[in-house]
């Protein structure tokens, strides 16, 4: 019992120190909180694909209007209207304003055995060819397709049949959110621990602490609790952002999320407390902090699929702390997964846990 007394009489010490710091307060909530919003309005703006371009009109025909009233309203295409001359529009591809300029010659719409007839030119320039491919094909699947089918009718041997599932598929930034609480998790266990150790062993903190009865399991356990609650508080920030202006969709069970997201933090918070440890002074934890962190945050899925590396990386990066930690959190939060169902993820976490401590623990000093 009274073991038990002095972790909760250090984890109340470690939490007053962090509400006291205001670069710690900045670094575990409001920069992963800034992350979030930045990357988030980055991520939906990309999911919005649209083609910005110019159109040069040199017919005065009525189908050349009815062209460029099709384009107009599909919101695909981005018409600049600004543009009017045929060199200004070549300019502002030059400087990247546009991504391609669609002109109708002056005999576009002319009529040719009673059936208007012509052809869409395409200009663009050498560093916008995949746009220019990507505007072809669509002009020719939508706007030109639409004309043609108006009129002439076609016999059509083969067609295309799309059937809708009765599922919702995961959002951008569905799929990218467990990633930023995968990196504020890492925040939270790594960098806070590799700022605080060097510091309380420079001023003698741990030296004096060592003096008294206390335990290492009894710190890092006053540790765990505090940094496990500080990290809740700044998910729980994320969560709420994500809701309000992101309308992020929760499919899991809110409960199994809290202590998966704990488990982790726990887990993710040995790696500081060897690295903070076993350093001496910051000299010696920044690198080796970043050499661990680094390789983690972009083969976990952190910021990129895992499924776009190559098939041997994955399978090397599936071993990695971060990444069953953001796999469950993926799992649960968006797919609606359940602790029975997410099992080889958290098994992985476990096997983690116990060699992350062993090591904590033999390599940690007080001085």
């Amino acid at each position: 019992m009274a073991s038990l007394k002095t972790v909760l009489i250090f984890t109340k010490i470690n939490i007053k120190r962090f509400f006291r710091d205001r670069l710690a307060i900045f670094f575990a909530v409001l920069f992963p909180l800034i992350f979030l919003i930045v990357l988030g309005f980055m991520v939906n703006n990309n999911s919005n694909i649209s083609f910005k371009i110019a159109v040069i009109n040199q017919s005065s025909s009525s189908i050349s209007r009815q062209f460029i009233a099709n384009l107009e309203s599909n919101k695909i295409f981005k018409v600049n209207q600004s543009i009017k001359s045929l060199n200004n529009a070549k300019q502002s591809m030059i400087y990247n304003k546009i991504d391609a300029t669609i002109v109708l010659n002056k005999n576009f719409g002319q009529i040719k055995n009673n059936i208007p007839t012509g052809q869409v030119k395409i200009l663009y320039t050498e560093n916008s060819t995949i746009a220019a491919q990507t505007i072809n094909s669509l002009i020719n699947s939508t706007i030109v397709k639409d004309l043609n089918n108006h009129l002439v009718k076609s016999f059509k041997p083969f067609t295309v049949l799309s059937q809708k599932l009765n599922q919702n598929s995961l959002t951008i930034f569905d799929y990218t959110f467990a990633g930023i609480l995968g990196f504020s998790i890492i925040g939270v266990g790594i960098f806070s621990q590799i700022e605080i150790f060097p510091e309380l062993k420079k001023q003698g903190i741990l030296r004096r602490l060592h003096t008294t009865p206390i335990k290492v399991w009894q710190y890092f356990l006053a540790t765990m609790l505090s940094q496990a609650l500080i990290g809740v508080m700044a998910i729980v920030v994320q969560f709420i952002a994500a809701i309000l202006l992101f309308n992020l969709q929760i499919n899991g069970n809110l409960l199994e999320i809290l202590i998966f997201t704990i488990f982790s933090v726990f887990m993710i918070l040995g790696i500081g407390l060897a690295i903070g440890g076993w350093a001496k002074n910051a000299r010696q934890a920044a690198p080796l902090a970043n050499i661990i962190v680094f390789p983690m945050l972009f083969l976990s899925g952190t910021f990129f699929p895992q499924f776009e590396m190559p098939l041997w990386l994955q399978k090397i990066s599936s071993f990695l702390p971060l990444t069953p930690v953001i796999n469950g959190l993926r799992l649960l939060i968006t797919a609606g997964k359940n602790f029975t169902q997410i099992g080889p993820e958290i098994g992985l976490i476990a096997l983690w846990f116990i060699i992350i401590y062993a090591i904590a623990f033999r390599v940690f000093s007080w001085e």
